[in-house]
């Protein structure tokens, strides 16, 4: 597996996630199973809280946009 080069980079950083779900996915164990279980909760409430930072720093429309939904639909999955 790589590390990112620059580990500001979002798009490296999105790569070396998709990744280490790739081997998890491709592993037959069952405690494999059980972490993407996990990480796909954690991702969840990851993409909440860039939500509501994103929308703080810019607005409920572009976090829309970027969702490819309304600014309403957006606000009504991610505000809490």
């Amino acid at each position: 597996m790589s590390t990112p080069t620059d580990p500001a980079d979002p798009a490296a950083l999105a790569a070396a996630a998709r990744e280490c779900i790739d081997a998890l996915a491709r592993s037959i164990e069952l405690d494999a199973f059980q972490e993407l279980l996990g990480l796909s909760q954690y991702v969840g409430e990851a993409l909440g809280a860039s939500a509501r930072s994103l929308a703080e720093a810019n607005s409920w429309t572009a976090v829309g946009g970027l969702a490819g939904t309304t600014k309403q639909a957006a606000w009504s999955r991610w505000r809490t």
